[in-house]
């Protein structure tokens, strides 16, 4: 996985401004491959619906994957037939590749896309997109799913796409419904953080997508969709599983190896409610608590298998002992991973050494009950022995717990609690700026300026081919006239 990101603060989400002067609010991405047939009838239809109920300036851009038929004509025409519309060439296939090329280069705010098929019912497009104008989510996908979508399909895809959700929440613990579903949008401000951590070129990027940023915190907005199946799709079933079981494998051994760099992701927008500061409630401690019971118990049980084959072959204060010590390096580990979210290696050593003290502090109480019950009964039964150890166990824990909070782990609760929000400060969010004037601005009349990386937002990523749209970023859309069709020809 990469982890070379530079870290950096995302804006607070906020409603975009009901005029958004000079740029397309929303940009729809349609990739296609050989679709020469079906592209034209997808594109007119699609800007025949924005054109009639989408309240803001829009594009439509055609990504074509390397086509080897007359897409490129075709895709090329419609640029030119109608003015919301734009085509990009990219040399190399790949679903994957084409949506980070367009996304990572578009300056609208908005990023959606849509298969050609159009098997997902347009209706949806605007509840879709309208929870990331407004600021209340980070992404939106269709669902096929969920409660209230209406589906026709035939019975192998049905049990394809439950059967990959189904492993997706049993592998990688993802909450969303529907990884498959080609109907999605993303704010544009969180796909420049999370698409350099996105790997896979292929069918597989929807769902890493979704897996980072649902292990980032961010918000998912679910729509229910009416969907049909398209029997002519040239998708192939096999491959395509295949890829995404080796995606699903890859990321989760990412996640379990902690080679992600999450902490640089986790709510990053400074506007969760969780991050204020509330009097006399210790912030993340019922989280915390939750992960360090869950270790406990765990550790515990490891802890009593350790005691029960070391007290065959030796006496009960050394049984303790070393099953005390191997428990209490294991349980540390977990901890400083799971319930203190510690990354990498930084620390590890004085973790562990101060883990070590805390283990002789559980020694200690563990040891004194065993003494104890000696004094008592000469011959302890050996679940007598078992019944105080779990309770001295319980006592040692409490304690564990209060001495990795305030001490082993504390300097990562300082640093959590020292997290600026930007409206304390008076820092403001980045407002995007207008579209920047220079090489597009100074084409002769009548020729359309080459489209450039540098006025439409982030250049593309260096692995990424250069693309050549058709046309420039478009200005606001003017409200059409009663007599004017935005299809004809110009």
């Amino acid at each position: 996985m990469r982890s070379d990101l530079c870290s950096g603060t995302l804006p607070a989400r906020k409603h975009l401004p009901a005029a958004w002067a000079g740029t397309p609010v929303l940009d729809v991405v349609v990739p296609v491959f050989n679709e020469e047939d079906d592209l034209r009838p997808c594109v007119r239809r699609l800007h025949e619906h924005l054109t009639r109920t989408f309240p803001y300036a829009f594009r439509i851009t055609i990504a074509d994957n390397a086509s080897t038929d007359g897409t490129p004509a075709v895709a090329t025409d419609l640029a030119r037939r109608i003015e919301e519309v734009r085509s990009v060439r990219l040399e190399r296939k790949g679903r994957g590749r084409a949506l980070r090329t367009v996304w990572s280069a578009s300056d609208a705010p908005v990023l959606a896309y849509m298969d050609v098929d159009l098997s997902t019912d347009l209706n949806a497009l605007l509840p879709l997109v309208a929870p990331l104008i407004s600021g209340h989510s980070d992404l939106a996908i269709g669902s096929r799913l969920s409660r209230g979508a209406r589906v026709v399909r035939g019975a192998k895809r049905e049990v394809i796409s439950r059967g990959y959700n189904l492993i997706l929440r049993g592998s990688l613990q993802a909450r969303f419904s529907d990884a498959q579903c080609g109907f999605k949008a993303i704010r544009r401000d969180v796909a420049q953080v999370l698409l350099p951590l996105v790997e896979d070129s292929g069918w597989f990027f929807d769902t890493e997508l979704l897996v980072l940023a649902e292990r980032a915190g961010l918000r998912i907005h679910e729509v229910p969709v009416d969907w049909v199946d398209d029997p002519d799709s040239t998708v192939h079933i096999v491959r395509t599983a295949a890829e995404d079981l080796k995606g699903v494998w890859r990321v989760g051994r990412a996640l379990a190896t902690g080679a992600l760099p999450l902490d640089r992701l986790a709510r990053p927008f400074g506007d969760d409610p969780r991050d204020r500061g509330l009097a006399d409630v210790p912030r993340g401690l019922a989280r915390q608590l939750v992960g360090f019971c869950a270790v406990g118990v765990l550790s515990t049980v490891f802890y009593l298998l350790l005691y029960s084959a070391f007290r065959a072959v030796t006496g009960a204060q050394l049984a303790n002992g070393l099953a005390l010590l191997v428990s209490a390096v294991a349980n540390t580990a977990a901890n400083r991973r799971l319930t203190f979210r510690v990354r990498g290696r930084g620390g590890m050593v004085r973790h562990q050494a101060q883990g070590l003290v805390v283990l002789a502090i559980g020694l200690a109480l563990t040891s004194g009950s065993l003494a104890a019950l000696d004094t008592a009964s000469s011959d302890p039964a050996r679940s007598t022995e078992l019944a105080v150890l779990v309770a001295a166990n319980l006592a040692a824990t409490v304690l564990r717990f209060l001495l990795f909070r305030a001490w082993v782990f504390a300097d990562r609760g300082q640093a959590r609690a020292g997290d600026t929000d930007p409206r304390q400060t008076g820092v403001t969010p980045t407002q995007a700026a207008p579209p920047r004037r220079g090489a597009a601005s100074a084409a002769p009349p009548g020729r359309a300026a080459p489209w450039t990386a540098s006025e439409a937002g982030p250049a593309p990523r260096p692995d990424t081919p250069a693309v050549t749209p058709a046309r420039p970023p478009l200005p606001s859309r003017p409200a059409p006239q009663a007599d004017d069709d935005p299809r004809t020809t110009r």
